[in-house]
């Protein structure tokens, strides 16, 4: 059936990737549904064309064709998609996602197929919410919006950045289960000041420079205006917004609607989530360590506001909590001293003298933890690295940036240079590394962890809010789903294998947060579980 209760049939059924099953049709529903001819006549399970999906899978000569090739798969049998995705989630994160977005975002015009999600442009001012009321699905829980200026550490990439919210929206589906018609990927096209772009003839977005001030302001008020009217229960997950946008548009919707920021707040808690577990292999506590940020941009901050939290939280006066973030940026150390620095580095602009390089501040401040947010590849150079594992036993090292071609070291230098004492994590997967007979699984800070637990706690407990306590939760759940045995390995996070367990476990702290009536939180812990994995969308005919 479709939405006005309309059955469908015949063709109609194969060309609708929500309905069609392919040669999985039974021979009962060929026969009533009028596919019998439509389709050659073997019938094969789910199983059976999982596989021969994969075989074709692993043919391809590139991660890139890879990504091209489940586009194609997601865009006609989406139940097959997913299923693909859950059964081989390791394999497949990497390319739906971080590293291989990156590069199908780079090159997003020339691979477009098929239009999926909705694209609002600066020339749709003034009918923003008619454009919204032409998505064909009412119940939708989760949009997440880009303008495509910042992308991953790719700079600005105008409307190419829609394989962002795609791909963040499948992790949604995977990871936690939120059924698909209820996600809504969302591109504002408000122009491109990449000049390349802008040449490109092939180029799918406006052709134009990038609006700003007011009326950039006004069509995205617009927008969330509109999805209030139109979406009234979704959340809202702002995505890859450049540095000055992200920081003031969270702060100024955050309280005003269900809504937050992913680079900045999902970032935060899966790097928070990392430190704890970190401070379980070094037999310290949060309050021990001092951290010094390569970059100081919204995620150092987001990330560095997190700590904090957590730190007060655990006994620390907050103006100590900050004096243990450091923030180092592209002219050097962020302290009082400086003239003209942006208004969310204030709070970690601590009195020191001015320090104009990484290496110089690491010997003088003598941190604990280094973690990079700076898309500024191979920074974490080798007398960076040594500097750490001569001042710590293990010091935890972090290279967040992605996609790889912007991490700040690999997980072998880190392990290298620091004689195998770094606990590792990056923004990027990287294979296992040995050292003198000791082989070490490095974490990947993968915000996939924590933004569909998130969603789907939202979700469940209905709240209106997302709140700065929502993250510290999700945190410290996302923390406590890594054993001893992974620990011993080097991993600060999960397996990805276990990705919808952690995911249900990440809601289920959620829920008892956000949830204002409290009645969730009077309920058991396996009660919350089951509720959730009850609302789970599992893909199958």
């Amino acid at each position: 059936m479709d939405q006005e209760g309309k059955r469908i049939a015949g063709a109609e059924l194969l060309y609708d990737p929500r309905t069609n099953k392919g040669t999985g049709f039974t021979e009962q529903e060929r026969d009533a549904l009028q596919l019998r001819g439509l389709l050659p006549p073997r019938v094969f399970t789910l199983e059976q064309q999982t596989a021969r999906i994969m075989n074709n899978f692993r043919r391809q000569t590139s991660d890139l064709d890879k990504y091209i090739f489940l586009g194609a798969l997601q865009d006609r049998n989406e139940t097959l998609f997913y299923r693909i995705l859950l059964d081989h989630i390791e394999e497949m994160v990497p390319i739906i996602y971080t590293p291989t977005v990156g590069e199908a975002c780079k090159q997003f015009a020339d691979i477009f197929r098929r239009s999926r999600g909705l694209y609002v442009s600066a020339k749709d001012a003034g009918r923003v919410e008619e454009l919204l009321r032409n998505w064909p699905e009412r119940d939708v829980a989760v949009i997440v919006v880009t303008d495509g200026e910042r992308i991953l550490g790719l700079g600005d990439l105008g409307t190419n950045g829609m394989g962002i919210p795609i791909g963040k929206l499948a992790l949604y589906t995977v990871c936690a289960g939120i059924p698909p018609e209820r996600c809504l990927p969302v591109m504002l096209d408000v122009g491109t000041n990449n000049e390349e772009l802008l040449r490109d003839p092939l180029y799918l977005g406006l052709a134009q420079k990038r609006i700003s001030g007011s009326q950039y302001d006004s069509l995205v008020d617009e927008f969330i205006q509109a999805t209030q009217s139109v979406f009234p229960k979704a959340l809202i997950q702002f995505e890859d917004f450049a540095n000055r946008n992200a920081i003031r548009l969270l702060e100024k919707y955050r309280d005003r609607i269900c809504c937050f920021n992913d680079d900045i707040q999902g970032t935060a808690a899966v790097a928070l989530a990392g430190v704890y577990s970190a401070t379980r292999i070094q037999r310290t506590k949060l309050v021990d360590q001092t951290f010094l940020f390569l970059g100081a941009g919204s995620a150092a901050t987001g990330i560095a506001d997190l700590l904090v939290t957590a730190m007060c939280a655990e006994g620390l006066p907050e103006q100590q909590a900050r004096r243990r973030c450091w923030l180092v940026d592209s002219t050097g150390l962020v302290v009082k001293g400086r003239d003209r620095l942006a208004p969310h580095k204030v709070a970690y602009a601590h009195d020191h003298e001015f320090l104009g390089d990484l290496l110089s501040a690491v010997r003088s401040l003598k941190p604990t933890a280094l973690i990079g947010v700076s898309g500024q590849p191979k920074t974490f150079t080798r007398d960076v690295l040594e500097a750490m594992a001569a001042i710590n036993d293990t010091p935890i090292v972090f290279a967040l940036s992605n996609p790889t071609s912007k991490a700040e070291c690999t997980a072998e230098e880190a392990y290298r240079w620091t004689n195998g004492q770094a606990v590792f994590a990056g923004g990027s997967p990287f294979p296992p590394v040995t050292i003198d007979g000791r082989t070490f699984v490095p974490g990947q800070g993968n915000n996939v962890y924590i933004f569909p637990g998130v969603g789907l706690g939202i979700m469940a407990s209905g709240a209106s809010r997302v709140t700065d306590q929502v993250f510290l939760s999700a945190a410290r759940a996302l923390a406590d789903q890594v054993s001893d045995e992974h620990l011993a390995e080097g991993r600060l996070y999960p397996p990805l294998n276990s990705i919808r367990d952690v995911s249900i476990a990440v809601a289920t702290s959620v829920m008892k947060v956000a949830d204002r009536s409290g009645r969730l939180c009077k309920l058991p812990q396996r009660e919350l579980e089951e509720r959730l994995k009850a609302l789970a969308y599992v893909p199958s005919y």
